[in-house]
This record gives structure tokens, C-alpha cells and sequence, in this order.
């Protein structure tokens, strides 16, 4: 035994948190979390809520960007993890076949019957770099057609088919990969005849502000692909696992069946990092075509047996408490709520999405009060006025949201996959708190508005 303690270590040290952040890590996350009032001190987490140090609990509408499906510590999923401990297995080896990936890939395949095989990595942008690379190998050409506001990861290779020019400022240079607007089938089509792309990335709902794709667009997309043998590889590390009301969302649209699937997130359980990317048998014998290659795209961790457990452990629990089905039920249920509300507020511009994946947009008001003040904001720094309802629905009334993006004017609500009614309705009527104030004659939102103008100025 060691003379190491977990638990004294936490209750001696855990108050320096944001102090050995500041310290040792990124310095602007505790800066930025001190500005907008989010450094709160949670001591606990269950399900989709959080506990702080003062016993109040908070309503969790973010689940981790997504990563938290099932909620916190969901108890199958903890039970798992402790049994795959204690059975002591002799986990990577790397020569041997250990039986929990193959169970979890045959499992994952259920749910994607046109697919075949499956890579295990370790996140969400290892998924889509195991896309890129198959696609590329796949097909022997070199680029990648993706959408702007794209969000595909931050390694190198996902950063190529980013499309936000914030993340990908001062990293170049980049792979040679071409975006187009998303649902913009002749710009598809014109670059698809130049013969050199290997595939077309896509998100069925971009994370980046909530924008589902167009009806058809994926249809059309894949058969323009294939007419042109390029390949569809559908990006489902935030929608996928039953986060749109369909277990993935490219379900949504009849007759879609991407070459690639790249999953990640709820996957984990919450627990321990996994990413999947789910292909046709074809692809995989190409790029593993001998056992000279046998080990051409490998990961030390891939498919290690705590991430296979937890992940056959989150299915089990998805079928058993039919969460897909809750998610599609509670989420129209949000969102038609939020919906109703658009005529209400002129300061409210648009609610859409699709099962949990809900964005709230923002936009110009009509009347000239909340006009001057919507300009001030704006002239500062586009995007204040979300974060403007972000805060009071934390600081007041305890619920955890975020903006969508830099720059965009639209909260994204991803909540675990668990919320009911009840979880709506304290949402639905702390949002309608924070809009009334926001349209009143005064209002502390504006205040804090005047403070973020402040600190958007400083850091120009």
C-alpha cells in the first residue's frame, strides 16, 4: 500500500482550484469563468444536476458539451466500471484480442446495419482524423469537402476541416481540404468533378449554432458522392447516441447511409474518454490490406477495457430506459415551449433544432429602446447578448447553459438525455424571467451588459 490518499489530497487542496489553473494550466479558462461569473465551486453531481458547497443544486443543460448522455454517475454505468476493475483483466497487451471491443463494435453496428466495421480511439477529433485518413487511403486522393461554421475537432487534421477561421488563425499551414456552404449542392457537385476528393465531412446538425441540414441535403449529398466515388462521412460525435430523437441523426432523412460514422462522447458514459469511427468493410480492407499494415492507424489507449465497458454499459442503459425515445419526446416538448415564446419577446428571434439539441437565436429588436441598447452591445462585441442570458440563468436560477459560439448570438441547450418535464418547466420559466427582465425599462441584464461592453473593450 501507499501512503497516497485521494480523498485528503482533494479535501486539503481542492480549494486552489482556479489558483492552480491560473498557475499551471490554461490561465485565460479561470480568467474568463471569473469575468462572466461562472467560477463556482460544485462539490457533487447527480444526474443532470450539480450540488455546491452551500447545498443548492443547479440544473445542468450543457452535459459537458454533450458528453454526459446518461447524466452524472449514472449507476449501471458505475457498476460496470467497478467490475471491469476488479476482474483484473489483462488489459492492452496489444497481442492478443481482448473479447469487450468486439462485443461494443458488434454492438455500435447494430445501430448502423449498412456499416461493418469499427475503430476505437480515444475522443471525439480521433474519430474524425481515423475518418480522414480512411477516406484518403480509401480512395487514393487528397481532399476533404466540409461546411463553414463547421466543428470537427482541434488536431491537425480535424482542424483542416474546421470551419471557423478562430480556431484555425496562426496554425497554419493546414491539409489542402475546401469548405462550402452548407446544403450548396452545385458547389458539391463543381468540386466533386475536379476528381481529387476523397470524401465530404458533415454534421447532420451543426454544433456551431444549431443548423440542422437542409431536407434532401444529405441525400443528394451522398448520391453525388458516390456517383463520383468520393465518400460521405458523417460527423455524429455530439448528435449521435440518441441526442436528436434518433440514435443517429442522420436517420432523420430516409435513405442516408454515410460511408463513415465518427462517434465519441456520450459514448463514455461520462467516465473514460472514447471515440469510435464506424465504415463499410471495403474501406477498412484497404487500409489494413497485409500484416505489413496490421498496425498502419493504431491508438495506445484505443480500445482499453474500461472505455469498452463503459460504453456497452451506456447501450445497455439506452435500450433499457429507451432514451432515444425520451430524448425525442422531452425535446419537442422544449422546444415547442421556447418556441411559443418567439412572439413574446422581439428580442427573441428563432428556436430550433432537433430532439435535445435545441438552439435559441437572438437578433436585432424593433423598438428603439432595446434597439440603442442591442447596438451598444453589438458595436463591442457580437455575441454579448447571449452571454447575457447565459449568466442570470446561472447566477439567479441556477441553471448551466452556454453560447452556441464565439461571436453568435445563440445559446445551445444539450441537457443530459434523462431531463423530463420537470426539467423543462424550470427552464422554460427561468428563460421567461430572464427575457422579462431583459425587456423591461431597466433591468440588471443591462447592467451586466455595461460590464461585459467594459471588459469586451479591454481586450481588443
Amino acid at each position: 500500500m501507499t501512503g497516497f490518499d485521494l480523498t485528503a489530497l482533494l479535501a486539503e487542496r481542492g480549494g486552489e482550484r482556479y489558483e492552480l489553473h491560473a498557475r499551471h494550466l490554461n490561465h485565460q479558462l479561470p480568467r474568463m469563468l471569473h469575468t462572466i461569473g461562472f467560477d463556482k465551486v460544485y462539490e457533487r453531481a447527480q444526474g443532470a444536476y450539480f450540488w455546491d458547497t452551500d447545498g443548492q443544486d443547479y440544473l445542468d443543460m450543457l452535459a459537458g458539451f454533450g458528453v454526459m448522455g446518461l447524466g452524472r454517475h449514472h449507476p449501471v454505468v458505475r457498476q460496470a466500471l467497478h467490475d471491469v476493475l476488479d476482474a483484473e483483466l489483462p488489459d492492452l497487451t496489444r497481442f492478443d484480442c481482448q473479447p469487450l471491443p468486439g462485443l461494443l463494435a458488434e454492438k455500435l453496428l447494430t445501430y448502423a446495419p449498412h456499416l461493418d466495421r469499427v475503430f476505437f480511439g480515444n475522443s471525439g477529433t480521433e474519430a474524425v482524423e481515423t475518418a480522414l485518413k480512411f477516406a484518403r487511403y480509401a480512395t487514393g486522393r487528397g481532399r476533404i469537402l466540409y461546411c463553414t461554421h463547421a466543428f470537427h475537432g482541434l488536431t491537425t487534421g480535424s482542424l483542416s476541416v474546421n470551419g471557423e477561421d478562430g480556431f484555425r488563425d496562426g496554425f497554419a499551414p493546414l491539409l489542402p481540404d475546401t469548405a462550402l456552404e452548407m446544403g450548396d449542392l452545385d458547389a458539391l457537385e463543381r468540386e466533386l468533378k475536379r476528381g481529387d476528393v476523397a470524401g465530404f465531412v458533415v454534421e447532420p446538425i451543426q454544433g456551431k449554432g444549431v443548423h440542422p441540414t437542409p431536407p434532401g441535403f444529405l441525400r443528394a449529398a451522398q448520391e453525388l458522392l458516390h456517383r463520383h466515388q468520393a465518400l460521405l462521412i458523417a460527423d455524429e460525435v455530439q448528435t449521435g447516441l440518441g441526442r436528436t430523437g434518433d440514435f443517429f441523426a442522420y436517420q432523420h432523412e430516409d435513405g442516408v447511409e454515410p460511408d463513415l460514422v465518427c462517434v465519441a462522447k456520450a459514448l463514455s458514459g461520462g467516465y473514460v474518454p472514447v471515440g469510435a469511427t464506424l465504415g463499410k468493410d471495403w474501406i477498412f480492407k484497404k487500409v489494413y490490406s497485409s500484416m505489413d499494415r496490421v498496425l498502419v492507424h493504431s491508438a495506445s489507449f484505443g480500445a482499453n477495457a474500461q472505455a469498452m465497458a463503459a460504453g456497452l454499459a451506456v447501450l445497455s442503459v439506452m435500450e433499457d430506459e429507451q432514451i432515444v425515445a425520451g430524448a425525442r419526446r422531452t425535446g419537442e416538448l422544449l422546444r415547442s415551449r421556447l418556441a411559443a415564446l418567439v412572439d413574446k419577446y422581439e428580442l427573441l428571434h428563432d428556436v430550433r433544432g432537433r430532439g435535445l439539441m435545441i438552439g435559441i437565436e437572438f437578433g436585432r429588436p424593433k423598438s428603439l429602446g432595446l434597439r440603442g441598447r442591442w447596438t451598444m452591445l453589438q458595436a463591442a462585441r457580437k455575441g454579448l447578448f447571449a452571454q447575457m442570458v447565459v449568466v442570470p440563468l446561472l447566477q439567479r436560477h441556477r441553471i448551466l447553459t452556454q453560447v452556441s459560439g464565439d461571436h453568435l448570438e445563440v445559446i445551445k441547450l444539450i441537457p443530459p438525455l434523462i431531463i423530463g418535464e420537470r426539467e423543462v418547466d424550470r427552464f422554460v420559466e427561468a428563460f421567461t424571467a430572464v427575457m422579462d427582465d431583459a425587456h423591461g425599462s431597466g433591468g440588471l441584464m443591462w447592467d451586466f451588459g455595461r460590464t461585459l461592453v467594459k471588459q469586451a473593450l479591454q481586450t481588443r
